[in-house]
């Protein structure tokens, strides 16, 4: 099965505290989902089970059919890529080329493939300047783009992105845009946590809404914003867009600004 599946899965760290209660979701190859909600709501640990690094305490995580609890967490990544919101965490070599080739090189590609894959990504994410430099030299935004240079190189059929637009700039977003086009093509799924509903509204179709330690809504990103009683409970508003809309009684389904135009439009000449 082409999929990642949280089977009613509930994570408690060792102090006792429970982070996820009870979450059932599917993520498919191909497929895009955001997952939002206030900070404590869950997002981070159910994203973590996702790729290993936490084992429910109850239930059960698939990964295209095998269950994470019978493998380790480097068998579950190379399926599952895990991008951590701070680079810094993840990077630990000191070139941005070492940095990107250290896992294929891990699963004992040749070098030729390595330097294969390096390019690729280092093209992509539009980073070859910076391939003989060493990454904390490079600016904070550069540096996230590494982090994903590095878990692309390893070619998993899914990415995690935790927060990937802080910090980035118009340049940087639209860098991300081509990313998640790409892998939209290549038919890798991908999961991104964030608190920028803007970007949530203008590249994902499906978002799930967190709250509590729970799932309380999983649904088309126009449902999700629209619906008052889901941004109360997961305390998270409309794109900033959506806000002026519903303000002005354009209606509270509004995404983006072409949307708004058309909308207003359609009043004025009514």
């Amino acid at each position: 099965m082409n999929q990642i599946e949280l089977r009613n899965a509930s994570f408690q760290y060792p102090n006792g505290f429970l982070a996820n209660d009870d979450l059932n979701l599917i993520v498919r190859r191909g497929e895009r989902v955001a997952i939002v909600g206030q900070n404590g709501a869950g997002k981070t640990t159910a994203v973590k089970m996702m790729n290993g690094l936490h084992k429910p305490c109850k239930g059960d995580v698939l990964v295209e059919g095998r269950n994470t609890k019978d493998y380790t967490t480097a068998q579950i990544a190379r399926q599952v890529g895990y991008v951590f919101q701070n680079p810094d965490d993840q990077i630990f070599n000191q070139t941005v080329h070492a940095e990107i080739a250290y896992m294929p090189k891990y699963y004992k590609m040749d070098e030729k493939e390595v330097e294969k894959r390096v390019r690729e990504v280092a093209e992509l994410l539009e980073i070859e300047a910076y391939l003989k430099m060493n990454p904390f030299e490079i600016p904070y935004v550069t540096r996230k783009f590494v982090t994903i240079a590095a878990i692309l190189a390893t070619k998993p059929q899914y990415i995690i992105l935790d927060e990937p637009t802080a910090g980035q700039d118009l340049t940087g977003i639209k860098v991300l845009t081509r990313v998640l086009e790409e892998l939209e093509k290549k038919e890798i799924g991908v999961v991104t946590i964030t608190h920028d509903m803007e970007f949530a509204a203008n590249h994902f179709e499906r978002v799930v809404a967190m709250a509590n330690k729970q799932i309380i809504k999983d649904g088309n990103v126009r449902d999700i914003f629209s619906d008052d009683d889901i941004l109360r409970q997961s305390k998270i508003k409309r794109p900033g867009i959506g806000q002026i809309a519903d303000s002005i009684g354009l209606g509270k389904d509004i995404l983006n600004a072409r949307e708004f135009v058309t909308r207003y439009k359609e009043v004025m000449a009514s």
